[in-house]
């Protein structure tokens, strides 16, 4: 008998992709896996010899079983997600990079992706997904927390250590864990139709900057001091008892204290 989530997310996923009109599928031939190296190269600003993924490496993932999808418009490759395989007790996908051409950002191609990697892993007997994101980079703050209903879990300062591309800058890449429960009520309900996060009036609020790629650009020592408030306070915030549960446009980060049985 067919889970119904399963089902569902399955549905969730077709509908996302409908709406972003993109067609979204696994990747699993040398010339697709290819477009998709490329594709995340242009992404990310890296030259030929130093690729996001590199290509054996695509490869031996996919065939290992780890995730390989990708998202198009026609012919043309627009999208691409790529996860690894977790904890197995936990039953958990790592998802390590997930990019949309700088033509289709608005799009809700991400989504479309996100939620094909949701039935993927729900078919696979997977309850979660984690991945990492620039805690600076609002766009994707509030993609991952609002309209997925993913919760940051871990605040992790410069996980990656230095990356010279066209995104990083060379900032030091602190980062923000999320934890994707696959079968959590307000994931499910939001792959459907994303809701924002209600508000209390004790919620403790952490500003980012609106345009951190402009910022990094034009002035590199501004985007180092955004880069310590938000470490110092984040931080901190989330190692004294509060947790991240939403994402605001205007205010940043919305954090919470745990309420203690």
């Amino acid at each position: 008998m067919q889970d119904p989530i399963v089902e569902r997310a399955i549905r969730d996923a077709e509908r996302a992709a409908s709406a972003a009109g993109v067609r979204v599928r696994e990747l699993d031939d040398v010339d697709a896996q290819a477009q998709a190296i490329a594709l995340l190269a242009d992404i990310w600003g890296r030259a030929p010899e130093n690729p996001v993924v590199p290509p054996e490496l695509l490869r031996a993932l996919g065939k290992a079983g780890g995730y390989v999808g990708g998202a198009f418009a026609g012919a043309e490759p627009v999208g691409v997600g790529i996860a690894f395989h977790g904890d197995p007790d936990r039953r958990a996908l790592h998802s390590h990079v997930t990019g949309v051409a700088s033509g289709m950002i608005g799009r809700s191609v991400g989504f479309a992706l996100k939620q094909h990697q949701r039935a993927w892993a729900l078919s696979r007997r997977l309850d979660v997904i984690e991945w990492t994101f620039d805690p600076l980079v609002a766009r994707n703050a509030r993609f991952n927390i609002e309209k997925l209903g993913a919760e940051p879990t871990e605040y992790l300062t410069n996980f990656y250590g230095e990356i010279r591309d066209g995104v990083n800058g060379g900032d030091e890449t602190d980062r923000l864990l999320v934890t994707w429960r696959l079968r959590d009520e307000t994931v499910v309900e939001r792959a459907g139709a994303p809701t924002p996060t209600p508000r209390r009036e004790d919620d403790v609020c952490v500003p980012v900057p609106s345009g951190i790629a402009h910022i990094r650009r034009e002035d590199p020592s501004a985007a180092r001091a955004w880069r310590e408030q938000v470490r110092e306070r984040l931080a901190a915030l989330m190692g004294s008892g509060h947790r991240i549960v939403g994402f605001d446009r205007a205010d940043g980060y919305v954090l919470r204290r745990e309420e203690r049985p």
